[in-house]
Order: structure tokens, then sequence, then C-alpha cells
């Protein structure tokens, strides 16, 4: 089946049938070949990229950086500081105006809200970096490292541990359950996924042959993983809450002791970054003070250890990200 998705949007892998998610894992492949051989097909020539940041970022602006000029678009940034996003201007109107100018707009924010409107009005491709309910872009990410380290991505034990609710583990639950893969969520009932997600979850992957699970039971939610993913337990915009999800969280860290309860001594660690597991950050600093960590959500031993493919993963966002460009905007 040809696959053809110019034009389209990337907010949410709710949009994208499993073929097409496929089809862009697979062509993440091949540009990600391409560049390890100095190919440079140049395929979104005289493209010009907005990058709208509400939310600051290393990978996701990085990414969109290096792999627009790879193909040989102009990337614009734009923070929050530099445009009336907004503040004097409307959602609506911003999108008018930089449709006009840009083939194509990242956004990375709060509300999803807002990259829907944008969609909405701007006449051209939107591409979703980050908003507070989903992250598609990592998850590409994500599934590229996965199937480089397995070779396939439907019946994968993929066990996501710590902070159920936030964007990750939404986005992770949708993904899975498109690619048929055996999705735990393992974190305590107040911090499990909306109902309603999880129902939409469940229906896709009775059709995917996946399952999706939610437990509270660590030694049940990681059995027999091939992936163990977490993520912060705060994310940003929460940092008050930092004392209450210590307490709540911290018999979910995934540490050594976690990683043995797979019972596969090849169970990948992943982590969408980026990861407090020392104290060599100012946040990490300040956590050891107040509270006697030295890390959180991993330890340094896991997210230093061979299991860990974190770094593969994080290059893998500028792959998956260019592959989505140009399924979208390329001629």
């Amino acid at each position: 089946m040809s696959i053809n998705l110019k034009g389209r949007h990337f907010l949410t892998l709710l949009d994208f049938t499993p073929e097409e998610i496929h089809y862009l894992i697979e062509l993440s492949e091949q540009v990600k070949k391409e560049k390890k051989e100095g190919v440079f097909p140049r395929r979104l020539e005289h493209k010009n990229i907005a990058l709208l940041f509400e939310k600051n970022s290393t990978r996701t602006r990085c990414a969109f950086t290096v792999a627009a000029v790879d193909e040989g678009a102009h990337p614009e940034f734009l923070g929050k500081n530099d445009v009336q996003f907004g503040k004097k201007e409307s959602v609506a109107d911003t999108a008018r105006v930089l449709g006009r100018m840009f083939d194509g707009i990242q956004f990375r924010g709060f509300k999803h809200e807002t990259v829907e409107i944008l969609a909405q009005h701007a006449g051209v491709p939107v591409w979703n970096g980050l908003t507070d309910s989903y992250h598609p872009t990592q998850i590409l990410a994500d599934f590229l490292t996965v199937k480089e380290q397995r070779g396939h991505l439907k019946g994968i034990v993929f066990s996501y541990v710590g902070d159920g609710r936030n964007n990750m583990a939404n986005s992770l639950m949708i993904g899975a359950a498109k690619m048929g893969m055996d999705f735990r969520i393992v974190a305590p009932k107040s911090l499990f996924p909306d109902t309603a997600l999880v129902r939409t979850a469940t229906e896709i992957a009775e059709k995917t042959g996946g399952s999706i699970l939610l437990t509270d039971h660590i030694e049940e939610g990681v059995r027999n993983a091939d992936v163990i993913y977490t993520d912060v337990w705060v994310s940003m915009g929460e940092e008050a809450q930092f004392e209450e999800r210590i307490k709540l969280l911290l018999p979910y860290q995934v540490n050594t002791k976690m990683m043995a309860l797979t019972g596969k001594p090849d169970t990948i660690f992943l982590h969408c970054l980026p990861a407090f597991h020392d104290t060599l950050t100012d946040v990490g600093a300040d956590i050891n003070k107040r509270f006697g960590l030295t890390a959180m959500e991993v330890t340094n031993c896991v997210f230093e250890s061979a299991n860990s493919k974190v770094w593969d993963e994080a290059e893998n966002r500028m792959h998956t990200i260019k592959a989505v460009m140009i399924a979208t905007l390329a001629d």
C-alpha cells in the first residue's frame, strides 16, 4: 500500500494508522543511513520552517534545526519572547501569519489545544514538538531505537514506569497499541492515565494484537519486559510538587533491582531526557540537599549501563523528525 502523508499535520499518533507509523519509522531508518553515509538529498530545498517554542528544549530544538538544515530548509527559532504569540496576537492570528511566510510550523508548548488551533488556521503542516497531552515525535524516536535493538515492534513487552498520566505515558500507550505491543503502565493508582484514553488505546490494541495493562504492582508490570522506560517525576510547570512526587514514586525508581525483575539480562532502558540520575545538575544537587537522594527516577548505575540506549534514542529524535518533515512537506 502506498503511503502519502504530504500536507498532513503531526499532532498525535491517534491520527495515524499503524501502516503510516511503520512508514515513518522506515523512512527514519532510510534518512539515518543516508546521513551516516554522507548523503544529503536536500528534499526540503527552499522550504522555511518556523520553530515556535513556549517551552524550552535541547533535543527538540536541535533535532528540528539539524534535520531542516540537512535537507536544505531554513529553520527560524521563535521563542516565547520573540513573538506576540498569545500576548498581543491570538494563536489563530499567529497561525495565519506564519502560514503565509513558512512552509511548516513546529510548536512546543503547554496546552494541546494550542497546537490544534495552529493546525486549524495555518494552512501548512504543523508538527507537535511537545504539549502537555502528547509528545509524538519522541515516540517515533523511541520506537526506532527499539526496532534497532530488537528488530521488530509487534509483540514487544514495553513497561513504562513512574508518572502514568503525563504526555509520555499517553503517547507511548497510544503508539504501543498501534504497533501491537504488550504495553504496561506501572504507577501508583493516583497517577494512572485518563480512563477515556485507556479505553481508546485498549480498543486499538484489540485490533492490532497488542494489550494494555495498568498496574501498581512493580513485579507484575516489569516481568518479561523487553523495554523499561521512565520519565521525570515532575513535569515542567509542576516543580512545586517535588516533595509529594518523591514520596509517591520513590518505590518506582528504575534501579538494578527493578531491571533484574524483568528476568531478561538484555532488557533495554530508555528515557526521553533530561534525566535526574545524579547530582551534577542544579536540580539534582538541590534534591540531594533537601531529600538526601543521589538520583530520582533512575539510578546512575542503570542510566550508564550497557542496557541503557538513551543516547541512541536522543540521536534518533533528529532522524525521525527529519522523516516527519520530509513525509509531510517534501515535493
